[in-house]
């Protein structure tokens, strides 16, 4: 597929992906959730990348919402197909095996904080600003941000965040939990690529067990999740990761870990 609003590159078992629309403040038009969908199943496929780094092209904008534009002219038809493809995309990046980070770069409106929500982690730069104003515009969010919202940063926040539709800075996004770390702007992409290096360094089979075992504990009963990750803990035990681990730990040495 030859993209047009993003790009994507590769440094050896990272990709980054960024949204590139800067005119529009990287805002998501349809053709944008169709390359970004197309771009993270690719990713989502190859065994060799192990994180992501999702970000938006220049310094003032992560991702700025949707394409006003185009919402305007959503009748009930058009507006379920354009939530639908956004759920879509944000169920594939929360639940691919490869660990997610979204840099955050500025504005995180909208549909763009619910993209950086459904990453693993956020890292936002010190100037980023994060809300859902879709009651703004006579809407609400669309693309997953009335569940996935009160899961992080709970219910009564994000009633506020949703039904008052006001933008919260950096330091008060860290505070709440709508983001992990906070960074100098100019820091941001190192931040989150020596976060992603770290990351795909660590044994691969147990970075998916991880992800797949705190993402499911969200939605059941206490007991059901720990059922769940006994399971991924058994199974993880059978590898040869496991065996590579801690035989590298006692010879204190670096594991040279495969993937099996």
């Amino acid at each position: 597929m030859d993209y047009q609003n993003i790009l994507i590159e590769r440094e050896e078992n990272i990709a980054l992906v960024t949204v590139n629309r800067p005119k529009s403040l990287n805002s998501l038009d349809d053709a944008t959730v169709a390359e970004l969908q197309h771009g993270f199943e690719q990713i989502s496929r190859d065994e060799k990348i192990r994180a992501v780094v999702l970000t938006g092209s220049g310094n003032k904008s992560f991702i700025a919402g949707a394409d006003i534009n185009e919402l305007k002219e959503c009748d009930a038809i058009s507006g379920r197909r354009k939530s639908f493809n956004g759920h879509r995309l944000l169920t594939l990046i929360e639940s691919m095996d490869q660990i997610v980070i979204a840099a955050i770069n500025g504005f995180a409106l909208g549909g763009g904080c619910e993209v950086a929500i459904a990453c693993d982690i956020r890292i936002a730069a010190d100037n980023a600003k994060l809300g859902q104003p879709e009651v703004n515009l006579g809407v609400i969010p669309g693309y997953g941000g009335t569940q996935r919202l009160p899961r992080l940063v709970g219910r009564g926040k994000a009633k506020e965040m949703i039904l008052v539709g006001e933008a919260v800075e950096a330091a008060e996004a860290l505070r709440i939990g709508l983001v992990d770390k906070v960074v100098p702007q100019a820091e941001l992409l190192k931040t989150a690529k020596e976060m992603a290096q770290k990351i795909a360094a660590k044994a691969p089979l147990a970075i998916k067990a991880a992800k797949r075992a705190i993402n499911l504990g969200l939605d059941v009963d206490l007991k059901s999740g720990c059922d769940y990750e006994i399971g991924e803990f058994a199974f993880i035990c059978a590898s040869k990761d496991k065996t590579e681990g801690t035989a590298a730990f006692l010879e204190k040495r670096k594991p040279n870990f495969s993937g099996k």
